[in-house]
């Protein structure tokens, strides 16, 4: 079994730093759109913007890429923290630079780049591909009913539980809670950031809330299912299914907890399976897909990174070469062999070499399926900050669920005027 520590990279998708905000200074001008037949005809040069290249394959890729065609590409490596990677962006887009062809996207960023006219069109492109992808993952590339990148990789949370001290896993999480009450505890990313807005989503999803409408232009969060989920993540706290250190957690915190021996069960990222099987407790857990809460059907929260084309692009046909050689089948094998990063393809999870690196291939891809995006909006960040820090409060016992869901309610509206 190959599953590399470097999946940790992947959990850049969860870092996160306050957007800037409001439009352009210009008035909002048509997209360019990407012929979808323009690879095709593609020729000299691109470079590939994306975070540090901590596996070695983004390098392999613009190698291999570049060996096989007219198109030759060059990869320009961003910082390894992906708030610091959206500022370097920012700043080349804003100053609209042509540097980058091929932008390296974190799946929340769509949304804002996109409305800032920073992207082109490839809603065609994908239109002949559509059926490739795990539908989920074309969500996150989506923004008012066109599509801006093409999904590169993927990720979704587990649960994991002690096989020693649980016979099955729960089918829902009132189980979960009640099971980790009268063992060794639940932990997860309780902390004041990014990963305390997905653990949220996750059950606010299950039980059919949302923390905004459809087009992104309505608060919805102020709801019954929100108060009942930030009540049921209270009371577990209260309780004792949940240890009061839980809301130092981020990913690594959690992973050590369980790893040590300190709880029943676990949500975390597939990363933490590979180094579980090399701690103490390798023979003695396992993972499950997320369980339904209430009467809802269980939901995950997607991670990842597209790959989306500068507007600013003077080749796209070359960008959109690139593009799609990094989301065919050959090389989607080799992230997840290689580098251990989820497949956004459908057919992926069933290549035998996948499925011996990854044992729970086909969890996996279940995993990803039911997962959802964020909120699609260009001001995620302020509304991510705004879920974390009120979640949080309640959770330390600070405000009640139904005063916190209107604290959300109230400072998410003002983040969605400010664009």
């Amino acid at each position: 079994m190959r599953i590399t520590r470097v999946m940790s990279a992947a959990l850049a998708c969860v870092a996160l730093a306050v957007a800037g905000c409001g439009g352009d200074d210009e008035e909002s001008k048509s997209a360019k759109k990407v012929d979808p037949g323009a690879a095709d005809k593609a020729t000299g040069n691109v470079n590939w913007c994306i975070g540090k290249d901590t596996t070695g394959t983004f390098s392999k890729a613009v190698k291999e890429f570049s060996s096989k065609g007219q198109v030759k590409a060059k990869l320009i490596e961003l910082p390894e923290a992906a708030d610091q990677q959206r500022t370097q962006l920012v700043q080349r887009l804003r100053a609209k630079s042509s540097e980058c062809d091929v932008l390296g996207m974190d799946v929340i960023w769509t949304a804002e780049f996109a409305a800032q006219d920073w992207l082109q069109d490839v809603s065609d492109v994908v239109a002949k591909r559509k059926d490739d992808f795990i539908p989920s993952t074309l969500e996150t590339a989506k923004y008012e009913d066109k599509y801006w990148a093409l999904p590169y990789n993927t990720n979704a949370g587990f649960v994991y539980y002690r096989t020693d001290q649980v016979k099955q896993p729960p089918d829902n999480w009132e189980d979960v809670y009640s099971e980790a009450e009268k063992g060794d505890g639940l932990v997860y990313q309780g902390a004041r950031y990014e990963g305390l807005t997905v653990n949220f989503l996750e059950l606010l999803y299950s039980a059919g809330g949302k923390a905004l409408s459809d087009d992104g232009k309505t608060v919805e969060i102020d709801s019954p299912e929100a108060v009942e989920v930030l009540k049921f993540m209270a009371d577990g706290v209260e309780q004792g299914a949940v240890p009061k250190a839980n809301s130092t957690y981020k990913e690594e915190e959690s992973r050590r907890a369980f790893e040590s021996g300190k709880a029943t069960f676990m949500r975390n990222w597939p990363y933490a399976y590979s180094l579980g099987k090399d701690s103490k407790i390798a023979d003695d857990f396992d993972i499950t897909t997320f369980p339904k809460f209430g009467e809802g059907e269980g939901a995950g929260v997607l991670g990842g990174y597209d790959v989306a084309i500068s507007a600013y692009s003077k080749n796209p046909e070359g960008a959109a070469a690139f593009a799609e050689f990094l989301t065919s089948p050959d090389w989607q094998r080799t992230i997840m062999t290689e580098a251990s990063l989820p497949s956004t393809l459908t057919a992926t999870y069933d290549d035998p070499a996948v499925q011996k690196a990854f044992p729970f291939a086909e969890k996996l891809r279940t995993a990803v399926e039911q997962a959802q995006p964020r909120p699609v909006t260009p001001v995620y960040p302020q509304v991510s900050e705004a879920i974390f820090k009120t979640v949080h409060a309640a959770l330390q016992g600070d405000m009640p669920p139904e005063e916190a869901t209107k604290t959300m309610k109230s400072e998410i509206e003002k983040a969605l005027q400010t664009f």
